[in-house]
């Protein structure tokens, strides 16, 4: 698998990133805890992602309560993968009663990145898994730069933020000669390209890396609900249809699958194939991240690794959408 540069930071990962964040449930909802892969299969996962040349796993440590990192841990701990970068997020802070707050507040970040040091052994990059409106920018990025400059990190970056927010963090970082974010997590895939309009712009001007999640849609963009067919139980449209994927499955939207089927036709290879290829090269996108929750599901990776669209191809599937 190719390695490519994180934007114009000395780091260099994977053209696709493992997902693990449906190790022990779906996401960070408590709702979905017990409802992902288990830590067995979670392992299985990371084995097959290291075969298959990926270098980067992301994690969170509120992901089914801490067991996604656990699990991680326990992988590397036993694979002994020097070579595997790990990104793991702060701040998102699930409560007793379900709901869910953040805390992207210095003391909360020394806090936890201490402990998820602790359970993967090292962390490589930190990311903020979302905006704190409670705690002021500058002492959220004085706390990662000081986790950078004491060693405990290899760089930060931001997920789920808007242009506003990352034009802000970046200001900030100039203004107080702090180290600057090297990433954006953000959601990015063919049926939710909002990022394109402003956010994106923002991160190639910046030399910034982006590694976008959800790349098929909770499994939207493939052929597994065309010609009428309904989610499986157990499928993250079943479990998080309306949590993490609210508005991809829709009539519309398969709509638009389905001449997606018909170009992955013409080329040969499998509609998720195809967008994950789409996506891969995406002139702001470093490298996707990918969550398969089964083995026969890396198919669409490979089939991606297979492709490099022409330029007449890009336009014709993004026509589509």
């Amino acid at each position: 698998m190719r390695q490519v540069p994180l934007g114009r930071s000395s780091v260099r990962i994977s053209e696709f990133v493992f997902g693990a964040g449906s190790i022990g449930g779906v996401g960070t909802s408590a709702a979905t805890r017990g409802r992902g892969i288990t830590p067995e299969e979670g392992l299985a996962r990371l084995d097959e992602a290291w075969e298959l040349g990926i270098r980067l796993i992301d994690t969170a440590d509120a992901y089914a309560g801490g067991e996604s990192e656990r699990t991680v841990g326990s992988w590397l701990q036993q694979r002994e993968a020097a070579d595997m970068l790990i990104s793991t997020k702060v701040g998102l802070v699930s409560r007793p009663d379900g709901s869910r707050g953040f805390d992207n507040s210095p003391e909360y970040i020394r806090t936890q990145l201490e402990r998820s040091i602790t359970l993967l052994g090292r962390v490589d990059l930190l990311l903020s898994h979302a905006p704190d409106p409670a705690t002021p920018v500058e002492d959220t990025i004085a706390a990662f730069s000081a986790a950078q400059e004491a060693g405990q990190i290899r760089g930060y970056g931001l997920s789920n933020v808007d242009a506003a927010r990352l034009g802000e963090v970046l200001a900030a970082a100039d203004r107080l000669g702090l180290h600057r974010p090297v990433l954006v997590e953000n959601r990015l895939n063919l049926l939710d390209r909002r990022d394109e309009a402003e956010l994106l712009p923002i991160v190639v001007e910046e030399g910034l890396g982006y590694t976008p999640f959800s790349p098929l849609a909770g499994g939207v963009l493939s052929d597994r609900y065309l010609d009428g067919a309904q989610p499986e139980e157990g499928s993250r449209i079943a479990v998080a249809g309306t949590t993490y994927y609210a508005g991809f499955y829709t009539p519309e939207n398969l709509e638009r699958v389905a001449m997606l089927r018909d170009v992955a036709r013409e080329l040969g290879t499998s509609v998720s194939g195809l967008a994950l290829a789409w996506l891969r090269d995406h002139p702001a996108v470093t490298a996707p991240i990918v969550s398969p929750s089964k083995a026969s599901q890396w198919d669409a990776v490979h089939d991606a690794q297979k492709l490099r669209l022409d330029e007449t191809t890009r336009e014709k599937i993004s026509q589509i959408f």
